[in-house]
């Protein structure tokens, strides 16, 4: 049995949660269970290993971080579910666009639950309602596993958006579920999103909680 571990760490600085992801995928071994962590940031901005600071439109108190993701600028803020995506792609026979793909069809699969249409937008990482973005997508893959993750916008403040040109992109529209009427709890899409993540994850699909851990054939 292979299974997938899922952690719950609540509201977490960025720059430690960052290095424990890079740790445990320096440490892992060939028998070391993936894992999903589920949690949120204090607001911080984040630029990816190629993004360029010239997406930071306007200087505010918001620190900006520098990391080792694909990808350009984007926020991280209350409100907003991230979640870091640990997973072994050469056990699981995932190519990076595959395991992207999946990523986004678990969150597409669980806003539809909730009556919302959303898709993928070819040649940008993420999930959209009509043209805003709904959750951003990035990803580090080092020695075939993965970590970074998805971040999906559910009741936050979004004005930080306003700041940068989101994933690099100029006026690229966000949203977020509670205004496209979607009243659910920050917990309640937390526990959606691992179900769908974790079927989307998985082949032959055997989803079992056990304590926080989802055991999968």
């Amino acid at each position: 049995m292979r299974e997938i571990i899922i952690r719950q760490l609540g509201r977490v600085d960025y720059a430690p949660t960052w290095q424990a992801m890079q740790d445990f995928t320096a440490q892992r071994m060939a028998d070391t269970a993936d894992e999903i962590w589920l949690l949120e940031h204090p607001p911080v901005y984040t630029l990816g290993q190629s993004g360029h600071r010239r997406h930071l439109l306007h200087d505010s108190d918001i620190p900006l971080i520098n990391i080792d993701r694909g990808g350009q600028i984007t926020y991280h803020g209350p409100g907003q579910l991230v979640a870091y995506v640990l997973i072994d792609l050469k056990r699981r026979r995932f190519g990076v666009r595959d395991l992207v793909e999946r990523m986004e069809q678990a969150i597409i699969d669980m806003v539809c639950e909730r009556g919302i249409v959303a898709h993928r937008n070819d040649g940008r990482p993420g999930v959209y309602v009509g043209d805003a973005k709904i959750a951003a997508l990035g990803l580090r893959i080092r020695r075939g596993c993965s970590y970074h993750g998805l971040a999906l916008n559910i009741a936050m403040d979004l004005t930080p958006f306003d700041r940068i040109n989101p994933c690099g992109y100029e006026n690229l529209p966000v949203t977020q579920l509670s205004d496209l009427g979607v009243d659910d709890t920050i917990e309640q899409i937390n526990q959606a999103l691992v179900a769908h993540l974790v079927q989307n994850l998985t082949t032959d699909t055997r989803i079992q909680e056990n304590h926080g851990r989802y055991k999968t054939s």
